[in-house]
């Protein structure tokens, strides 16, 4: 059976079964230890091969063996969704606070604390060592060269980690304050929640080399991506579905320069490029300078989280190569996901959350392992 026939006939029982349960955007007050987990996905790419059998791998599961499972059920017991319902209750509703005042202020926050949490789950699992300063013990990974001059935010975990530590001393690690500051951002600006399974310990040190050589680049091919996203243990779902995220926030013209003057080494524009936009992008971002200028990812949309991002990829207008490609790189999986992606939010909705869940399973330091940091930018 063809994978066009196997999507389209996922589609029409996703239609039929969901049309009453479709993922909505939730408001901060939703956003609990208790809620309803979303229901399951039935397909060859959005579920695992056997049938119904997906789980959010409660009390197991590392990133997943790329069948759409989280480790076919094994992996993590110390990731649960009320871990700290006792130690610590009042978790998740300290950092909403603190993300409602941020978020309010500067809504391209939101993007940049979703973007944290990528980065550390992808260098050497969902430990927090992306927030480590220099050490003399080892080199951070703030440093690398995906990171440097990049990704932000840290004063906002800092925040949080204070308000947390005054109410529960050493007890929320950083590893989950940057998890539930992802689903937090993702919620504020109007995007799906989730069930989000909690308890991980944070590393006692960074990997440098591993953040120069697992976060995919800007100007990755299709087979980049979908390489790099399997060696975590996900799938070309994951990866269409976690790249939404740049539905929110903004890029540096240094990140997409090389496709509006020489994507080929030819002195020539990205083919793939609709020529309006990048004439347009052209005035923000010129051909020498201006590397730090900024240009939002989803120009429609740029501060709500919404399937706009999957609609501009649609006619060209993804910013980043390695947006595009999902469409233009000619795997049949991401083309038709795009599409699919594009016509259904409350589809893409619903996969973001999963693999969301899926992403924050990746090789969680949990029981003994690790430590509960005083502050995240140091050991204890």
């Amino acid at each position: 059976m063809s994978i066009l026939t196997n999507l389209h006939l996922f589609f029409s029982w996703y239609y039929v079964s969901h049309s009453n349960r479709f993922v909505q955007p939730f408001s901060s007050e939703h956003v609990t230890s208790n809620l309803t987990r979303p229901q399951p996905i039935r397909s060859k790419y959005l579920a695992n091969p056997g049938g119904f059998g997906f789980s959010f791998g409660w009390g197991g599961g590392a990133g997943g063996d790329g069948d759409g499972s989280f480790g076919n059920g094994q992996g993590y017991p110390g990731l649960f969704p009320e871990f700290y319902s006792f130690s610590c209750p009042q978790a998740n509703d300290i950092v909403m606070s603190v993300l409602e005042s941020v978020i309010a202020k500067e809504p391209r926050m939101a993007a940049s604390l979703l973007r944290l949490h990528f980065h550390d789950c992808f260098v050497q699992g969902c430990d927090a060592s992306v927030l480590l300063d220099d050490n003399v013990m080892f080199a951070s990974e703030k440093t690398s060269g995906p990171n440097s001059n990049s990704i932000r935010g840290f004063e906002v975990i800092d925040e949080i980690k204070s308000k947390l530590e005054e109410a529960c001393p050493q007890t929320v690690s950083c590893a989950d304050i940057l998890a539930l500051a992802a689903r937090g951002s993702t919620v504020l600006s109007g995007g799906p929640n989730w069930e989000l399974p909690l308890g991980r310990r944070d590393a006692i040190q960074a990997s440098l080399s591993a953040s120069n050589n697992n976060l995919p680049p800007p100007n990755s091919t299709i087979q980049n991506l979908i390489k790099l996203f399997r060696r975590q243990g996900l799938n070309e779902v994951d990866l269409v579905s976690l790249s939404g995220a740049h539905t929110i926030g903004m890029a540096r013209c240094s990140a997409f320069k090389q496709r509006l003057y020489n994507q080929d080494g030819n002195d020539e524009p990205d083919s793939t490029l609709e020529i309006t936009y990048s004439n347009g992008l052209k005035t923000v971002c010129p051909k020498t300078g201006g590397d730090n200028n900024i240009s939002p990812l989803d120009f429609a949309s740029p501060s709500r989280f919404d399937n706009t991002y999957f609609k501009l990829i649609m006619f060209g207008k993804g910013l980043l190569a390695s947006d595009q490609v999902l469409l233009a790189g000619n795997v049949e999986e991401t083309m038709l996901l795009v599409k699919a992606y594009a016509e259904d939010y409350a589809l893409f909705f619903d996969q973001f959350a999963r693999s969301m869940v899926k992403m924050g399973n990746i090789n969680p330091l949990t029981g003994y392992q690790g430590e509960v940091r005083k502050n995240c930018r140091m050991p204890n």
